[in-house]
């Protein structure tokens, strides 16, 4: 039995995660108490023993900031009996200022403004309310730059497809202007590589392009940033699977997340495909923000 508790900053999509689990076949409960836990999972054994021929259903709760016992969380989590159990905590969140935007845009009423709480107020203090819970996350996702689509990629792709068994390494590529994503276990800047945006003919072109491939390939920085980095993971990732980690995002940063970020991404992925079964590469800018024309 799989147990994942979802759960989050209002706005930050704790109710799309939900429903893609839903989909998937997970019994799902939304603004679940957190004292009920334990009694949640003994209900589904007690029914798994009476129903020994009937498939087993995996899951969800998402607790959220309504939630009166919140800050009961980790010594709940920490109590609970796990035999037969894989349980992993999913936090999705945003920048406060894309969450006030959705709000604004949705005119939803956040669940803790009141009549001397405004908007931007509420959102800080939810934050602070939900940190045992953060800091205890498996998988952390920052939707700021997340469509709903994309969002409900992912949680069937690290989610719903990991068993949980071995690692789902996630390699993302970024530009460093538009910020660093919170979501990153490890990041690597490589802004001292050859840039692919001063050429004129490469420029309005990406790291998913034959022809930026072949730059970047003939440039021997780039080849020693790569073996560096995969020399650095293939050493360290066995450590953090041997201790019992089961999600990690590992960040590539250039200036734009048009050319090499995206490039090294892609060989990164690649090479670990061969080594770990749940390996994504996902490109932030190149699905979100366009370039800017003048930078890269």
């Amino acid at each position: 039995m799989k147990l994942s508790i979802i759960s989050g900053r209002s706005g930050s999509g704790k109710s799309t995660a939900l429903r893609a689990l839903e989909d998937a076949g997970f019994n799902c409960i939304d603004n679940f108490p957190v004292s009920l836990l334990p009694s949640l999972l003994e209900n589904a054994r007690d029914s798994a023993r009476k129903h020994p021929n009937q498939n087993e259903s995996n899951i969800a709760v998402c607790i959220d900031a309504r939630n009166t016992d919140l800050e009961r969380f980790p010594q709940i989590l920490n109590s609970m009996d796990r035999t037969n159990l894989e349980c992993e905590v999913i936090y999705l969140d945003a920048l406060s200022a894309t969450l006030v935007k959705r709000f604004s845009e949705t005119r939803r009423r956040h669940p803790l403004t009141s009549a001397s709480t405004d908007l931007l107020q509420a959102i800080e203090d939810e934050k602070g309310l939900l940190e045992g819970i953060a800091d205890l996350a498996d998988l952390t996702i920052d939707t700021t730059l997340l469509r709903s689509s994309e969002l409900t990629d992912l949680i069937r792709t690290r989610v719903v497809a990991n068993t949980g068994q071995r690692l789902s390494l996630l390699f993302r590529s970024f530009g460093f202007k538009f910020g660093v994503p919170v979501d990153a276990d490890m990041v690597f800047d490589i802004r001292c590589l050859p840039n692919p945006h001063w050429m004129a003919e490469l420029q309005p072109l990406t790291g998913l392009d034959s022809k930026v491939k072949a730059y970047l390939d003939a440039q021997p920085d780039v080849g020693e940033m790569f073996d560096d980095v995969c020399a650095f993971l293939d050493r360290w990732i066995p450590k953090f699977e041997d201790d019992n980690r089961t999600y990690m995002t590992i960040a590539i940063g250039c200036t734009g997340g048009q050319h090499r970020s995206v490039y090294l991404a892609e060989r990164l992925g690649a090479h670990f495909q061969d080594q770990l079964e749940n390996v994504l590469v996902r490109h932030r800018q190149l699905s979100v923000l366009p370039a800017i024309p003048g930078k890269a």
